[in-house]
């Protein structure tokens, strides 16, 4: 990992330059490293990029759910003393943004998501019934990118080793499960705030007709594409996704 790995009280995160805070959360499979584009390229631009390790697989059962975590990013919100920050959110990450923004709508101005759980899943939890086999865990791995090249092994190993630990495959489905029921549909037609939906037109597991979804039932946001691009954005075209995102931060003056 190219950025040091703060440890104070709960909270283990990243956090490199000054300004506005941009707090960025990770998929369910999704590491810190994959937004070192992201991380480098905004802490150069004025802002104050945040990373909190999200305790997905520490929390009780009981409290392994999307709510649990959007209470867990408020307390890290606190106890960092922010009031206005821009939520940056892939996959599982883009869904606790949301939520956290219908539980505490005061403390975001700004919301970012790409490749968002939260409308609809495909993928998160399933097809993981061999996970014996590596092969498979890889195929499976490889298929989250437009380019399978993208999942290296790293990737893999990480995927394989979380899917072999039986405590880690149970919590992964009560994400899954939690994330179905907790569908944000009727919620994201009162979230007045500018949203930034950024989106692979070949991502396979939040296919494109979400983002298009997302776009129509959200008051105040702005659509864009990237081609041959998957699930994983800010991983596959990072300097796409970050002049993207800047262009639109620019132009909301965030």
């Amino acid at each position: 990992m190219a950025h040091h790995l703060k440890k104070e009280k709960e909270f283990r995160y990243i956090e490199v330059g000054e300004g506005t805070p941009i707090i960025v959360l990770h998929g369910l499979m999704g590491g810190l490293s994959n937004f070192d584009a992201v991380t480098t390229f905004f802490s150069e631009k004025g802002y104050k990029v945040l990373i909190p390790e999200l305790p997905i697989y520490t929390m009780s059962l009981l409290k392994t759910n999307v709510k649990s975590f959007a209470k867990y990013l408020h307390d890290f919100i606190e106890f960092k003393g922010f009031d206005d920050v821009i939520l940056l959110g892939n996959s599982l990450g883009g869904h606790i943004g949301l939520y956290h923004t219908k539980l505490y709508p005061k403390k975001v101005k700004a919301l970012i998501i790409t490749g968002s759980s939260g409308l609809y899943e495909s993928a998160m939890g399933g097809g993981y019934t061999k996970r014996g086999d590596y092969e498979v865990i890889k195929k499976k791995a490889q298929e989250v990118f437009y380019d399978p090249e993208v999942a290296t092994k790293e990737i893999v190993d990480e995927v394989y080793e979380t899917v072999n630990d039986r405590n880690k495959l149970i919590k992964t489905l009560a994400i899954a499960k939690s994330a179905i029921r907790h569908n944000m549909a009727k919620d994201l037609p009162k979230m007045n705030l500018p949203v930034c939906i950024i989106w692979g037109k070949n991502d396979t597991v939040t296919p494109p007709e979400v983002a298009t979804e997302f776009n129509e039932l959200l008051p105040d946001s702005d659509l864009f594409w990237i081609d041959k691009c998957g699930h994983a954005a800010m991983m596959e075209h990072p300097n796409q996704f970050n002049d993207l995102l800047h262009s639109w931060l620019k132009s909301r003056n965030l």
